[in-house]
Formats: structure tokens, sequence, C-alpha cells
């Protein structure tokens, strides 16, 4: 089940589904607060550190299919760190569209349930990808909240940003 504007109730009894539920909630969060901007706001940056709202979305892409394909399940994923440039801030090209970069967000979302349908909460992630032998590798019901706060804290940021773009306030 896809949730949209409504975060999930209390009703959600079973783990795996409320962490999914709330990924897809905070997935819709982000596109709601990048829908409306023009490409000049999408790529300027209001801030002192330089981020902007498209680098933000473009930096939840690649962190989700960093934790979930390149770290969980240990898939060779080209360019896993792409969201970086050679200093280490987020980056986006311009040929980079919103459009794009939110459908890959939700595509992120499919294959994260997919992934999730096989695999236990306490499943831990596998070696190789971001893992090595030896190193100490999360579960994932770990790697599902890291990646929830992820989507939570920055959306907490593009609140602010979205704010002082045009003062649109609220989830």
């Amino acid at each position: 089940m896809i949730y949209g504007a409504e975060a999930p109730t209390g009703a959600l009894s079973d783990p795996k589904e409320l962490l999914l539920a709330y990924l897809d909630f905070y997935r819709s969060v982000i596109a709601r607060k990048l829908d409306g901007l023009s490409d000049a706001e999408l790529r300027a940056s209001r801030l002192p550190s330089g981020w902007t709202p498209l680098a933000l979305l473009k930096h939840l892409v690649y962190m989700e299919r960093r934790w979930l394909r390149w770290g969980f399940t240990a898939e060779h994923v080209p360019a896993p760190w792409s969201d970086d440039d050679a200093a280490g801030r987020w980056y986006v090209g311009e040929d980079e569209t919103l459009a794009e970069l939110i459908a890959a967000m939700h595509e992120g979302g499919v294959r994260t349930r997919a992934i999730v349908a096989e695999a236990g909460l306490s499943d831990v992630a596998a070696i190789g990808g971001r893992f090595a032998e030896g190193a100490p590798r999360p579960s994932l019901a770990w790697t599902l909240f890291h990646v929830l706060q992820e989507y939570a804290r920055h959306a907490g940021h593009l609140d602010i940003a979205r704010e002082l773009v045009d003062g649109a306030t609220g989830e």
C-alpha cells in the first residue's frame, strides 16, 4: 500500500509495513515540498551551507540506493556517491531535472519494497557492496530506520528552505 498525503496511522501493527509506509509518506512530503518551485528556485541555495532543494532531492535518491541496494543487498551500484562533487558537497548536473529525480526517488521506493519483501527485519546486510568481510553490518530494521530518519530530517530542512523561498509551510 502506498500512502500519500496522510501519515500512516497507529492501526499499522506490522513493523515492516509501518517503516515502509512512513518512507512512502516522507517521499510524498519531499515531492510536495518541491512542487511549484521554478527551476531557478530548485537550483538556488538560500543557506550558508550552499545546498539547493534539487541537490537535497538527489541526495535522498542516492542515500536510499546506497543503504538498501548497495548496502543491504550488496548489489553492484555504479558510482554510489554520485550525489557529491569532488569536494564532497551535494551536486546536481544542469541536465538533471526535478521530474527525473522525483521519478528516481519513487522508483527507489518500489525497489526498497521489493528488497524488504524478501528479507526479515533481523537479517543483516550482505558482505560486498558497502560492507566488507569482518566489518559490522546493520540489520534490515536498522537500515530502514536510518533511511527513514534521513527522509524525515531532510524533509524538515526542506520545510525551512521552502519557507525561505515563498513562505509555504507545513507538511
